[in-house]
């Protein structure tokens, strides 16, 4: 009987981030006006996450893994035709993924050895980097309550990595304040990004979180962050980022919806790939047994902070898009799409492998090959939409489309045309 991937119920643990006193945030070096930190804000985390978070070891962790995600690693590799690549040699050997996450988690070794043990893998290289400053355990006095749920998270996104590309080196690159709502955590992970640019750490940054936009105090807050994701680019990293877990709308500082179309930042920035989320229909060999179909809750929409990309022009005459919209791509994001974005970055660090280098900003090469469809590993996405809480969202279709943008992929024949386009 075939399987619909992601039932996890929509019921998220909201871990409320009591702050005593607004304390500044110095961001002279991270090139931020300074800011004071709101009292109760928080991060959403998907049900996946809060799963992990409530395991009291990392093997309980990693065996719960396959039913948070509701998916094997053998079913995406075969969902998303690795095997192939790998037959080539073409595993992540030589690459590295980085995931830039509050917190991280202490004990990710044991957590990705017994991920790896019960999934048939490689052991992994797993290191874990703090450059913004010393990482608090979650045990330690003072350390916020959504700490252990951030190591959830960062448990995730390593498994992502590792099943696709079981070969790559893995940063988890730690940040000692956490990603609430609007500009707080930022920072620190702006002082991330550039010293995995400065270093030359990394071929591929993912980031599965996001705040809407509008979250953010004034335009020039959120624009003080673009340098920073540039020169991650300019340094020959790609950059990916989750579009959210809310449809077509988002969540404001004080938790109330917004109520309106909103779109998620870092993902809508202009330099970030946005990967949104599918829903894979998989039999119980993990073969397909309907076409993808969007993820409901899957973030998308059009900004109105970053202006139309040109390399977005010509998908621009058929959505009327006025801004940059998002996602550019999707993959499995049934258990939030902070799943779909390291799956996509194991992909391109793939096509890293292949082409020998880091591939830097790939979304007009992206934008390129997506005409030439199937012939180039994408595979279209033409039903659901990501209305939510009332928002009126936005419908799948044939080609490109708001939601799903150009659809998923096949990485047996995505990975050799990317590279193809990069050149």
């Amino acid at each position: 009987m075939a399987a619909q991937l992601g039932k996890i119920p929509r019921t998220r643990r909201t871990l409320a981030l009591a702050v005593g006193a607004a304390t500044a945030l110095s961001l002279c070096s991270a090139g931020v006006p300074a800011v004071a930190a709101s009292v109760g804000k928080h991060h959403e985390f998907s049900p996946a996450v809060s799963l992990l978070a409530g395991a009291r070891s990392a093997p309980e962790r990693a065996a719960l893994t396959d039913r948070a995600l509701a998916a094997s690693g053998n079913s995406l590799q075969t969902a998303y035709d690795t095997k192939p690549l790998y037959n080539q040699g073409i595993d992540g050997t030589g690459t590295t993924l980085a995931t830039v996450v509050s917190y991280g988690d202490k004990d990710i070794k044991s957590y990705i050895d017994s991920y790896s043990r019960s999934h048939g893998l490689p052991a992994a290289d797993v290191q874990i980097l703090e450059p913004a400053g010393p990482v608090p355990s979650c045990d330690d006095p003072g350390t916020p309550a959504d700490c252990s749920s951030w190591g959830g998270e960062t448990d995730l996104d390593v498994a992502m990595f590792h099943t696709l590309a079981p070969k790559a080196k893995i940063l988890v690159v730690a940040t000692p304040t956490s990603e609430t709502q609007g500009i707080d955590g930022f920072p620190d992970m702006m002082k991330a990004i550039d010293y995995l640019a400065d270093h030359h750490s990394a071929n591929v940054i993912s980031m599965s979180l996001g705040t809407p936009e509008d979250d953010f105090d004034s335009s020039a807050q959120l624009h003080g962050l673009d340098a920073h994701f540039k020169k991650a680019t300019d340094a020959g990293i790609t950059v990916t980022a989750s579009t959210g877990d809310d449809g077509s709308t988002g969540k404001k500082k004080d938790d109330s919806p917004w109520g309106k179309k909103v779109v998620s930042f870092p993902a809508a920035n202009s330099y970030v790939t946005a990967v949104g989320g599918t829903v894979l229909h998989l039999n119980s060999n993990g073969t397909r047994t309907s076409p993808d179909t969007v993820w409901p809750e899957s973030g998308g929409g059009v900004s109105h902070e970053y202006p139309a990309p040109d390399w977005q022009a010509a998908v621009d005459q058929s959505t009327k898009a006025t801004g940059r919209s998002l996602p550019d791509i999707s993959l499995l994001g049934t258990s939030g799409t902070s799943q779909s974005s390291p799956l996509f970055a194991a992909v391109v660090a793939l096509a890293s492998q292949k082409a020998g280098k880091g591939l830097g900003f790939i979304n007009p090469a992206l934008y390129r090959i997506g005409s030439g469809a199937t012939a180039n590993g994408i595979v279209d996405v033409t039903s659901g939409s990501n209305a939510s809480g009332g928002v009126a969202g936005y419908q799948a279709g044939k080609g490109f489309d708001i939601v799903s943008g150009w659809g998923t992929l096949d990485a047996a024949k995505f990975v050799p045309a990317l590279v193809r386009q990069i050149g």
